[in-house]
C-alpha cells in the first residue's frame, strides 16, 4: 500500500496540502486548454476529409450517370429506326444493334418485341432461350413490361440475374409508329441489357486503387428509396457522402466513405498533443516541486509518531493471521527438548487441558505407529544439520481420529547460545485426501485414455478399409500408394471391373450384390502373393498392386485365373449368379522414380480397353495405347477449338432424278476444315466429337450455314429445291427441339432431317415421336438414312411417315453384278411407292448404277457417278454448267 502523506491543520479537519491543489488547478487548466484544441483540430479534419470524397464521388457519379444515359440513347436510336420500319426482320435488327453495340458502350444485347413477343434479338448466340418470350404471359416480366406501355416512357429495372448467367439492368422502351398523321399505334417493346459488370467496371467502381467504398441504392431507379444493389448496407449508417445519379425513369442513390472508415485522429494530432503536453509540464513542473519539499518536512514530523502505533498493529495482525488460519506456533529448545505449544497446537494434537508442561515425549506419543520413527528422524536430522525443518507425518487423537500434519521450523540461537527451533504446524487433512482422490482420478483418466486410443484406432483402421469386404479402401491407397516418400515401390497394378454386376444388383437385390462382392474379393485374395497389395476403389472396382518383381508373363497367368474363377456361378438363395471381370494392366517403368499415379491412370484406359474390346478379357497398357489417348486428347481439343473458330462447314452433295437428270436437292455433309490437316470428313473426328457431346453442335452449325448458303444460291438465281441435313440421335431426345430452331428463317418444304434408321425407330419413345410430328408440323420434312442396315420395320415406317428413305450404299453397289441384290433394292422401292414414299439411293459410282437404279423405279439419284460432296461456291459453278449432264 502507498501511504500519502497529509497535513492536520487542527483536531477535528480533514488531512489537506496547498502544494497539491496549485499543482491540480494548474493541471485543470492545462487539460480544458489541450481539450478544446483537439477538438477544433479533430473538426477541421473531418470537414477537409468529407469534402475530398465529395469531389471523388461526383468523378463517380458522372461516369455512372453519363454511361448510362449513353446506352440509352444508343437504343433510343435503335428504336427511332424501327418506328418507322416496323417490318424489320432479324438481319437488318442484328445489323442496326450490331453497330451501336460495338465495344464503346455497356450494352450486353438488344431484343425486340412485335406484339409483346420476343422474336428480334442480338447477339442471337447464348440467347437462344429469351426467343420466343411473351411478356403478356410471362409472370416475371410482364409488370415491367405493360408499366412502360402504359407510361409510353422507358422503364429501367434491375439488376436482375439473366437467364443467359450473370446479372443486368434492363431497360424496356415502347415503340409506337404513325399509322395516320397525328396517331400512334403500338409496334412492341425494344429491350436493351447493360452488362453490370462492364457498367461498374467503365466508371471506376471497381478500380483496386480507388480509395473509396462506395454503396449505390434504389434498385428499379426507385432513388432513396429503393434497395441496396452494390456495395455494403451497413456504409449508410457511417455517416456517408451522398450524390444522386439520375436516370431517364427516376434515380440511384450513391453513399462513399472512405475505404478504411473515417479517420478520428487527424495527422498533426500528436503534434498539438506535444505542444500541450510542453506547456502543461512548463506550469505545473515548479509548482510540484515547490509543494513536494513543503510537505517533506511535515511527513518527517508525522512519521516519529506513527511507527509507535505501527508496532502494536502489526502484533494483533499476527494474531489475527494465526487465529484465522488455525496454524499452530511451536518452538523447540534443544538443549532441555522441552516444548513450547500455543492453544492451536493443543487442539491439533488433542493434548489434554491438565497438561502443563511439554516435552518431546508428549509429541512422540501423540504420531501415528507407522510414522514416528520418520518424523523422529526428520526433527533429529534438523538439530544436526541447523537446516530448515520440513515434514509431514500423521497424528493419532485420543479419540482415534487420525490427521495429516506438516511442520515448518527453522533453527536459531539466542544471545545467550541456546539453540532452538521454532516453527509451525497445520492441519494438512484435507489437501492429501484431495490428492489421493485426484491420484486416483489421474489413474482413472490414463484408462480412459488408453480406451480412447484403442477406438480411436479402431475408427481409424474402418475408415481405411471397406466394411464389407475387409479391404483396404481408396483412401488408404492414396495413403500408403500414392504418398510420397514412403519407400513403397509399385511394380505392376491392376484395374478391375466387374462385369455384369449392376444386373444382379437390380434383379435380386443389394444383398445379392453384397454377396458378390464378398466372393469377388475371397478370389482376389486367394490369387495373390504375399505382399501384394488389394483394395476396393468403388462399387464394383477393384485395385492389385504389386510391389514384387512381376514379369508380363506372371500378370497374365494371374489375370486369366481371376476372369476363370470369376465367370463360375455363384450360388445365392436358389439362383445362379453369374458375372465377369474387366482387367486393365499396367507395369512400372524401373527407371522412372515414383510412378504409382502414372500407373492407376494407365491400368483404368486399359481397363477401358477391355470393355470396349468385348469385356471378360484383360488388356496390358503399351505404347500404343498411350499414343492412342494423346491423340485422343488433342483431337478433342482441337474439335473444342474449331467450334470457337467455326472450323465446321458443310459439303454439298447434289441429288438427281433418276429420269431428268435435274438437280432436286443436296445434301450438307459435314466437313473439318483443320488448320493444319487440310479438310477432314465425319471418320476423323465424329467418334470423339460424339464423346465429347458437341455433335448437336456440330450439327447445328451446318443447319445454320446451309440455311444462310441458300439464300446465296437464291440471290445468284441458283434452284436447289430441297436441303438434306443429318440430325444426331441426342438432339431427337430433346424436349426443346423445336424451341432451339426458333429464329431460323425455313421456308417449308425445303428443308429435311435425315435420321439414322437405327435411332429413330423405337415408337415407343414418345418424345422422338412428338420431335418428328412437330418439325412436320414446322414444314420439315423427315427421310431415313442407311435404309436396310438397322432394325426398321414396316410398322415403323407407318408409324413415323417418313418422306424419303435412303437406301445405303453398301446395297446399291452390288446390284450390277449381283441378280438377287437387285431383286433386294426393288423390294425396298416397292414398299416405299406401296407407303407412298419417295426413294433416294446413295452409293450412284457408275452410269450403270444409275440406269439400273432408273428401270427400278427409284425416284432420286447421289453418288460419285454424278457429283462429289462440294463447297458452296463450286456447287453454284456445277450447277451452272449441268456438267454432268455430258457424263451422263
Amino acid at each position: 500500500m502507498i501511504v500519502i502523506p497529509k497535513l492536520r491543520l487542527n483536531s477535528g479537519q480533514k488531512y489537506w496540502r496547498p502544494s497539491y491543489l496549485a499543482a491540480g488547478i494548474a493541471l485543470v487548466v492545462t487539460l480544458a486548454t489541450g481539450i478544446f484544441a483537439e477538438t477544433q483540430n479533430n473538426a477541421m479534419h473531418h470537414q477537409r476529409a468529407r469534402a475530398e470524397v465529395s469531389e471523388q464521388l461526383g468523378i463517380i457519379r458522372a461516369k455512372l450517370e453519363g454511361n448510362i444515359n449513353s446506352n440509352i440513347q444508343l437504343v433510343r436510336g435503335l428504336v427511332a429506326v424501327i418506328a418507322t420500319e416496323p417490318d424489320i426482320d432479324q438481319r437488318h435488327f442484328a445489323k442496326i444493334a450490331g453497330n451501336l453495340m460495338g465495344t464503346h458502350s455497356q450494352l450486353r444485347s438488344i431484343a425486340a418485341a412485335p406484339d409483346l413477343v420476343l422474336s428480334l434479338i442480338y447477339p442471337l448466340k447464348g440467347n437462344e432461350k429469351a426467343v420466343g418470350l411473351d411478356y403478356r404471359t410471362n409472370d416475371a416480366q410482364r409488370d415491367a413490361a405493360l408499366r412502360a406501355v402504359d407510361s409510353r416512357e422507358m422503364v429501367l429495372a434491375g439488376p436482375v440475374d439473366l437467364l443467359q448467367g450473370g446479372k443486368g439492368f434492363i431497360g424496356r422502351f415502347p415503340v409506337f409508329y404513325e399509322t395516320q398523321p397525328g396517331k400512334g399505334r403500338l409496334w412492341g417493346l425494344v429491350s436493351a441489357v447493360v452488362d453490370v459488370d462492364r457498367l461498374y467496371a467503365d466508371s471506376g467502381l471497381n478500380n483496386p486503387d480507388l480509395p473509396l467504398s462506395i454503396t449505390i441504392r434504389g434498385a428499379d431507379a426507385t432513388g432513396s428509396d429503393g434497395e441496396v444493389f452494390f456495395g455494403n448496407a451497413e456504409a449508410l449508417d457511417s455517416d456517408p457522402v451522398l450524390a444522386e445519379v439520375s436516370l431517364p425513369s427516376g434515380s440511384w442513390q450513391l453513399a462513399a466513405t472512405p475505404r478504411d472508415g473515417w479517420s478520428d485522429t487527424p495527422a498533426n494530432a500528436w503534434q498539438i498533443r506535444y505542444l500541450i503536453l510542453l506547456g502543461g509540464t512548463l506550469v505545473i513542473l515548479p509548482i510540484a516541486i515547490a509543494g513536494y519539499l513543503y510537505d517533506q518536512r511535515r511527513i518527517h514530523i508525522r512519521e516519529l509518531n506513527r511507527r509507535g502505533g505501527e508496532m502494536q498493529r502489526l502484533q494483533q495482525r499476527l494474531e489475527l493471521a494465526l487465529n484465522t488460519s488455525r496454524i499452530g506456533v511451536w518452538e523447540l529448545n534443544v538443549d532441555t527438548w522441552e516444548l513450547s505449544w500455543d492453544e492451536r497446537m493443543r487442539e491439533l494434537y488433542d493434548i489434554a487441558d491438565d497438561v502443563e508442561i511439554l516435552n518431546l515425549d508428549h509429541w512422540k506419543a501423540a504420531l501415528h505407529p507407522d510414522d514416528g520413527a520418520k518424523a523422529e528422524a526428520v526433527i533429529k536430522q534438523a538439530v544436526a544439520t541447523g537446516k530448515t525443518y520440513n515434514s509431514e507425518f500423521r497424528v493419532l487423537t485420543r479419540k482415534g481420529e487420525i490427521r495429516w500434519i506438516r511442520a515448518i521450523g527453522a533453527v536459531h540461537e539466542d544471545e545467550g547460545g541456546h539453540r532452538y527451533i521454532l516453527g509451525v504446524n497445520w492441519d494438512v487433512s484435507t489437501d492429501v485426501q484431495l490428492k489421493t482422490h485426484l491420484l486416483a482420478a489421474m489413474q482413472n483418466a490414463e484408462i480412459r485414455n488408453s480406451e480412447l486410443e484403442d477406438a480411436r484406432a479402431q475408427m481409424e483402421r474402418n475408415s481405411l478399409h471397406d466394411s464389407l469386404t475387409g479391404l483396404p479402401n481408396r483412401r488408404y491407397l492414396d495413403a500408403q500408394l500414392l504418398a510420397q516418400g514412403q519407400g513403397t515401390r509399385v511394380k505392376a497394378l491392376m484395374h478391375i471391373d466387374l462385369d455384369r454386376f449392376k444386373q444382379i444388383n437390380d434383379t435380386l437385390g443389394h444383398a445379392a450384390g453384397d454377396a458378390m462382392l464378398i466372393h469377388a474379393a475371397s478370389i482376389l485374395k486367394s490369387n495373390t502373393r504375399q505382399g501384394d497389395f488389394i483394395a476396393r476403389i468403388g462399387g464394383d472396382e477393384f485395385v492389385i498392386a504389386t510391389t514384387t518383381d512381376t514379369g508380363a508373363a506372371q500378370l497374365e497367368a494371374l489375370a486369366g485365373r481371376i476372369i476363370e474363377q470369376m465367370r463360375q456361378p455363384v450360388p445365392y438363395e436358389g439362383h445362379e449368379c453369374r458375372f465377369g471381370v474387366s482387367i486393365g494392366i499396367a507395369t512400372a517403368n524401373p527407371t522412372e522414380p515414383d510412378c504409382t499415379q502414372r500407373l492407376l491412370v494407365d491400368a483404368d484406359i486399359a481397363l477401358y480397353r477391355a470393355k470396349s474390346s468385348g469385356r471378360n478379357r484383360f488388356e496390358f497398357f503399351n505404347d500404343t495405347l498411350r499414343a492412342e489417348v494423346v491423340r485422343n486428347k488433342r483431337i478433342a481439343d482441337d474439335i473444342l477449338n474449331g467450334l470457337e473458330r467455326k472450323e465446321f462447314l458443310p459439303y454439298f452433295q447434289p441429288q438427281f432424278d433418276a429420269v431428268t437428270l435435274d438437280v432436286v436437292g443436296v445434301e450438307a455433309l459435314a466437313r473439318w476444315k483443320h488448320p493444319s490437316e487440310g479438310t477432314l470428313a465425319p471418320d476423323a473426328f465424329l467418334k470423339t466429337a460424339d464423346e465429347l457431346n458437341v455433335v448437336p453442335l456440330i450439327d447445328r452449325s451446318i443447319l445454320e450455314q446451309t440455311l444462310w448458303q441458300s439464300t446465296r444460291w437464291k440471290a445468284a438465281g441458283i434452284s436447289i429445291p430441297k436441303m438434306s441435313v443429318n440430325v444426331s440421335a441426342g438432339r431427337l431426345y430433346e424436349s426443346d427441339l423445336l424451341d432451339s430452331l426458333d429464329g431460323m428463317e425455313i421456308e417449308a418444304g425445303t428443308l429435311s432431317f435425315e435420321l439414322l434408321e437405327s435411332i429413330f425407330l423405337d415408337e415407343k419413345n414418345d418424345t422422338i415421336v412428338a420431335n418428328i410430328e412437330k418439325l412436320k408440323k414446322r414444314g420439315i420434312q423427315v427421310e431415313i438414312d442407311d435404309f436396310g442396315t438397322g432394325y426398321a420395320s414396316i410398322i415403323s415406317l407407318l408409324h413415323v411417315r417418313p418422306t424419303r428413305l435412303k437406301i445405303d450404299r453398301r446395297l446399291i453397289l452390288p446390284i450390277v453384278e449381283s441378280e438377287r441384290q437387285r431383286r433386294l433394292v426393288a423390294s425396298i422401292i416397292d414398299i416405299g411407292r406401296s407407303l407412298n414414299i419417295k426413294i433416294v439411293a446413295e452409293g450412284v459410282e457408275t452410269m450403270e448404277h444409275a440406269v439400273i437404279l432408273r428401270d427400278l423405279g427409284c425416284d432420286t439419284l447421289q453418288g460419285y457417278a454424278l457429283a462429289r460432296p462440294m463447297s458452296s461456291e463450286q456447287l453454284m459453278e456445277f450447277v451452272r454448267k449441268e456438267s454432268w449432264r455430258q457424263v451422263a
